[in-house]
């Protein structure tokens, strides 16, 4: 596996920083949110955000851009981060999050939000939509490439299997779907509760290419997407942490007991180096 060039490397490392603290603080100052959760998915965000993705925020609906879509909404704050610090719209916008009639809501919607291909928040059913993305864009000859990022949780949903046949069907080599494998949901341990191992086996059954990568590894993630073969959908088996970055979050069960204060969110600003809760 070739690693990243080092200036390439360090802006992806100085893009998922900004985008972690910046998860912290959204969530801080809103009082709820899925912390943990987009924690995970933050390296991803920065590797598709800073390298992969064909966009253009100044014409966020510019016919051909690459399309996204979080299939775990939840995990929106780390969207949204990536989303203004990329340009599709002011900053200012993240300290609203949640806020009634602001624009970034507790799930992602397209109509509101410059940048959200797909509205989402219903689990399981993200990459039903991405199908029908990338078989559209197909259809009108777009060589624009569709990715959907996905929870491990929600594949416990039928309908994820019924759209995974599909994309076989019809040789969508231009969906990517990439799973957040952090291997916990809301009740617990995902092969606890219903258990979707071998992951690998059952999509290459489906007629998938699949690849298994380091999700907080950009030199793996980038290896991982360069195996994409023709007339196969190709999914990244994505191998993370939950709350990374975060020495309390990392790894733990969600305790949904626990209340945001301000005391936590600045221990674990503290923690990633940003002197605490400042706006």
């Amino acid at each position: 596996m070739k690693k990243l060039p080092k200036e390439e490397q360090v802006l992806l490392e100085e893009a998922a920083a900004l985008i972690r603290k910046d998860v912290v603080r959204m969530i801080g100052v809103a009082r709820s949110g899925h912390m943990a959760s987009s924690l995970s998915i933050v390296d991803i965000m920065a590797w598709l955000y800073w390298k992969v993705l064909k966009t253009n925020s100044e014409n966020p609906n510019w016919e051909e851009r690459d399309r996204l879509v979080l299939s775990k909404g939840h995990g929106c704050p780390a969207l949204y981060s990536a989303l203004a610090n990329r340009g599709f719209f002011s900053r200012d916008e993240l300290w609203n999050y949640r806020r009634l009639g602001a624009m970034l809501q507790g799930h992602p919607l397209a109509k509101r939000t410059p940048g959200i291909d797909a509205s989402s928040g219903s689990l399981g059913m993200g990459l039903g939509v991405a199908n029908g993305i990338a078989l559209g864009l197909r259809l009108r000859g777009s060589q624009s490439r569709v990715f959907c990022l996905a929870g491990d949780g929600e594949l416990q949903e039928g309908a994820i299997w019924e759209s995974a046949m599909s994309a076989a069907h019809y040789q969508l080599d231009n969906l990517i779907m990439i799973i957040d494998r952090n291997e916990v949901q809301m009740e617990g341990i995902v092969e606890k509760i219903l258990s979707i191992e071998p992951l690998d086996a059952k999509f290459q059954a489906f007629g998938w290419h699949v690849v298994c990568a380091d999700g907080h590894d950009f030199s793996s993630l980038d290896y991982a997407l360069s195996c994409g073969v023709p007339g196969k959908p190709l999914v990244i088996i994505a191998k993370t942490v939950i709350g990374k970055g975060v020495s309390f979050l990392e790894g733990q069960l969600l305790d949904r007991s626990v209340v945001i204060t301000r005391d936590l969110v600045d221990k674990a600003l503290g923690e990633l180096d940003s002197g605490g809760m400042k706006l």
